[in-house]
Order: structure tokens, then sequence, then C-alpha cells
């Protein structure tokens, strides 16, 4: 790329928002897992809507790759340039606004850079509340969220990204905007166009705006750590509160004896919540309108009738909202906690609920199999299905010679998800990670679909080249 084409785009956001110099562009080449390095002349960070269609307009007009980048905290790659296309980087970091907030409506209409912590501050100010929850949420931005169609904790109650957006406002390739900002529930005037840009990885547009549904602010919580023998009984007790609870039960989250260990060893100043080790565990959380002591009583409620069923071992209700921090605390430094055993080949996977206990059963074998000693950090959101079963190195065995297992052992436990009707990517997306993955599970008709809606909306092929489908530039 010329130096006056980079003067062009510069020109458009002001030298102050294009980044020129290597060192300052380095934190936007690398993702966290430190997995994929990309290469870039120019970040740009444009303030408003009208910047983003210019800089896309140009690069249209030069066929210039454009890699859209929010948080930079997305596992899959889908956030680095690829190496075999040069390409910018947009970074949606300085369109952060907040443009409205209707309480009565129930819908906030946020910009692409407006980070997920921030929004919801935001949103509890109001007496409302914005039910996303991630562990990268005080630096995850809400257009990667969509373009990523972000799970999360909640994802039981109120559904994934996907479920949260009512419209998008999108730059298209070419530069258009496509001005999509519903705020209704019940539109059926044709094709639902924002479905087709949450969960593209920035593939097809560049989302600059979102319409989302907020909700009334409960007014209590509660949250319990549950000592239990096994997922057979786990899924029996997701059953049991379920019925407690229907749609009041907002977390499910299965932890493994293994990875509450690490999450503990990591959190030194956490203390256990039992003085009993278990097999399994089970971190629930409630909500209520009434008040944190109704919602205290009903859980209590939950745990004794579960305890007098024999579903579960022990139970601890956290105390205050201290408490009940720390026990998340403990479920979200899990992955973090993880790297104290060296090389980890991890999965995203999901299957039908009903069919965990049994997929994890099968998935142990073959990782035993595949790669004798090796232990497996099994955690996540067993009320939606979708499991983290990340694979460790076995002590002894050094990182390099068990990293050569990777390929192998991912296409092991992501056939076997799909053997039983699930997924291969949950929630992380696809990205440069499992582009081979795409390939060998999708049918040939979905491919045939997918590629055909990428010609249409891009037929340069410069919205983020190389993520999600191998097509060449």
């Amino acid at each position: 790329m010329n130096s006056l084409l980079i003067n062009q785009f510069c020109s458009i956001v002001g030298k102050e928002n294009a980044l020129t110099e290597q060192d300052l562009i380095a934190p936007y080449l690398v993702e966290p897992r430190g997995l994929y390095h990309g290469q870039t002349p120019l970040v740009l960070r444009p303030q408003t809507t009208t910047q983003v269609a210019e800089i896309m307009a140009l690069a249209t007009k030069n066929r210039i790759a454009i890699v859209p980048q929010g948080g930079n905290t997305g596992l899959v790659g889908a956030q680095q340039p690829n190496l075999e296309f040069p390409a910018i980087i947009l970074s949606l970091a300085k369109l952060n606004q907040i443009r409205a907030i209707d309480p009565i409506g129930n819908t906030v209409l946020v910009e692409a850079g407006v980070i997920l912590e921030d929004l919801a501050r935001v949103v509890d100010a109001q007496e409302r509340y914005f039910p996303l929850s991630l562990g990268s949420e005080g630096s995850c931005q809400i257009g990667g969220n969509l373009s990523s169609n972000a799970g999360g904790t909640a994802v039981l109650a109120y559904g994934n990204a996907r479920e949260l957006c009512l419209g998008l406002e999108v730059v298209l390739p070419d530069g258009r905007i496509l001005n999509d900002l519903r705020r209704v529930k019940k539109d059926n005037s044709g094709y639902d166009l924002k479905n087709l840009f949450i969960g593209a990885e920035g593939t097809l547009g560049v989302i600059t705006a979102a319409m989302l549904k907020i909700y009334p602010k409960p007014r209590g919580r509660a949250v319990a750590f549950v000592g239990l023998t096994s997922p057979k009984y786990a899924l029996s007790f997701l059953n049991l509160a379920q019925q407690f609870f229907g749609p009041r039960l907002t977390a499910f989250e299965l932890i493994s004896e293994i990875s509450l260990e690490l999450s503990l060893n990591f959190c030194k100043t956490i203390q256990p919540p039992f003085i009993h080790k278990y097999p399994w565990f089970v971190l629930l959380e409630t909500q209520s309108h009434h008040d944190s002591s109704v919602a205290q009583n009903d859980l209590t409620d939950l745990l004794e009738t579960a305890l007098a069923q024999e579903l579960i071992e022990d139970a601890t209700v956290a105390a205050n909202a201290t408490q009940e921090n720390k026990f998340w605390r403990l479920r979200e430094s899990i992955s973090p906690a993880q790297k104290q055993l060296g090389g980890s080949i991890k999965h995203d996977i999901s299957v039908p609920i009903a069919a965990i206990p049994d997929f994890i059963e099968k998935a142990n074998a073959v990782v035993e199999a595949s790669v004798a000693g090796a232990r497996v950090v099994c955690f996540g959101h067993m009320g939606d299905g979708n499991l983290h079963y990340n694979v460790s190195q076995p002590e002894t065995m050094s990182k390099a010679e068990f990293l050569t297992h990777w390929v192998k052992l991912n296409h092991e436990i992501h056939s076997l998800a799909m053997l039983f009707k699930g997924s291969f990517s949950a929630e992380h997306g696809i990205g440069q990670l499992k582009r081979d993955e795409l390939i060998a599970f999708k049918s040939p008709v979905a491919l045939e679909l997918m590629a055909g809606i990428k010609k249409l909306f891009d037929p340069l092929n410069i919205m983020n080249p190389g993520k999600i489908l191998k097509i060449q530039q």
C-alpha cells in the first residue's frame, strides 16, 4: 500500500486517530491466546458512522482489505489480519456513544465501540438490566459481541447476543449505510437482515450501532455453590432447578474438580466454598423482582429439596454480594488459571443438554486413548449445553510434544460433538482457527449458501478476508 493511499485513509479520521507506527500498532495484532499474529501498515479509529462509510468506499475503490476490530478479546483469530491478505485494521473503539435509552420501551441504542461493562453500568443507573455477561466484559465491545454472537453465563434465561438485538446500523463494503435500527419486537416486513451480520465476524459489513433489549432491573439475586458426584446428577439437579425457578434461573455452570482447584490456586485470596472435595460442582444463580432475601429463601428451598432427593452432596449460598462476586470470580478465573498446567488444547463445543453426561464420559475416553495422562479441564454453561472441554498436557510430556496432538485431538472431540448432534463451535466463532473444521462438518449445501451470501455482500472479498470461509482474493 503506497504512502499516498495511506494518507488518504488517514485524512478521513485525522492524524490523531490513525496509527502508522508499529510499536503503537502492535497491541492490535495479537489475540489473547497468542495463536495469531497479524500485520498491517495502518490502524484507523473512526469516531462516526460517516467516517466508517468513507473508509469503506475508499477501500472498495482501491480494493484494500479491512479487518474490523472491537476490544480484541476474540479467541479464534477473527480480529487479526490474515497474513494471506494485507489489510487495514478498523478499530471501532472510538464509536463509543450510548445514543439513547428508552426505559419505557426497554431499549438502548449503542454504538459498536461501547464496552459491555460500561453499558451494563449505564443501564443499571436507569433501573434497567442488560443481561449479556462474559469474562471479558471489562474490555470487549458491543460490536464484537454481536459480530461473534457472544454467549456467556446468562444465555439460559436471556439468550445470546442475537436474541438481545432488535436492529443494527451497518456499513456495507461499498460504503453504503444500512439503517435497520428498529425498536419493535414484531416486524415481519421481509428478510430479517440483521441476523446475517450477527455472528458473521465482520465478513459481510461493519456493525456501527445496535438497538438492544434491556429489562427491568432485578431487585435481588441469590448465588450458590453446589458439590455433587457426577454430571448425571448435575443434569437431574438442573431439571429440578428449572422446575423451581423457570426463567428466573439465570445461570447454571458445571465445574469439574480440577477446574475449581486451578481457580482456587489462581485466586489465592478466595476461600474454597467447601471443606470437602467433590468430583463436580455447580454454580447457579437465580434472580428475583422482590429482593435478595426472597431469592435466597427460594434457593434454600431448592437446595433442601435436592439434598432430600440425594441429587447433591453439599451446598453453600452466598451470604452477600461480596461472596456472590467471589463465587463468580472462581468461575471466570478457570481459563486463565489453566495456564498453570502448561500447554492446552481447547474445545468450545455444545451438545443437547440431556447428552452432556454421556458426551463427557466418551470424550474423556477419547482423550485418554489419544494422549494418555492428559488432564481434562471441563467446565461451562450446562444450562444451555455449552461446554469448554479443555485438555492440558500430561505432567510427563513437554508442551511442544503435547501440541503436536492438536489437530488430531481437535478433530476427534469435534467429531464426537457432531455425533451427539451438537456443534464444534458454540460461542467463540470460526475466525481463522476453525475454518478447516467448518469445511469438514458443514454440509456442502450450507457452505455453498454461505459463500453465495459472502459474494453478494462483498464481491471483492475485502471484508475481513480469510475468516470463516476460505476464499481467494
